[in-house]
This record gives structure tokens, C-alpha cells and sequence, in this order.
């Protein structure tokens, strides 16, 4: 799979059934170049523009399964929320 048929999936937390967003980035493994986790921006600032101030980054062991779609996660919110710096 190429990254940029990662970045049109939705991702959706089975938890809540809420649609986090779409995937921005991938975090790799330095020694053996395995993907850690899976990074998507979070709500803008202000009416949804201006900015962030965090991110959601996934790990890669709470992805429940890819479709052609959707990516499905588990996780908790607060655990996976990273600010922005």
C-alpha cells in the first residue's frame, strides 16, 4: 500500500464510532523501518481553521483493520492526543 492511499482513509475509533480524520503522516522505526504509528491532525482553532494545537498519534498495534475505505483504531482520545509544539 502506497502512502497516499493512506492519506484518503478516514480513520474511525471503534470506541466512540467517531471519525477522527485522515491520516497526515506516518511514523517509522529507525532501525528496522517498520511503521510506529499513524499521525492525524487534529481540529483547527477557530471554526475549524487557524492552526492546531494537537495531533492524534496512533499506534500502530491499535489499528483493528484496514478496508479500502476506512482505517479502524481502538484507542482512548486522552491517550493518544500529542501536542503540537
Amino acid at each position: 500500500m502506497r502512502f497516499c492511499e493512506f492519506q484518503q482513509k478516514e480513520v474511525i475509533n471503534v470506541k466512540d464510532c467517531k471519525c477522527l480524520g485522515n491520516v497526515c503522516d506516518l511514523k517509522f522505526d529507525e532501525k528496522d523501518g517498520c511503521i510506529e504509528s499513524i499521525i492525524i491532525p487534529g481540529p483547527g482553532k477557530v471554526l475549524g481553521c487557524f492552526g492546531r494545537d494537537f495531533e492524534w498519534c496512533i499506534p500502530w498495534c491499535n489499528i483493528v483493520k484496514i478496508g479500502p475505505d476506512i482505517i479502524l483504531v481502538d484507542v482512548e482520545e486522552k491517550d493518544i492526543k500529542r501536542k503540537i509544539d
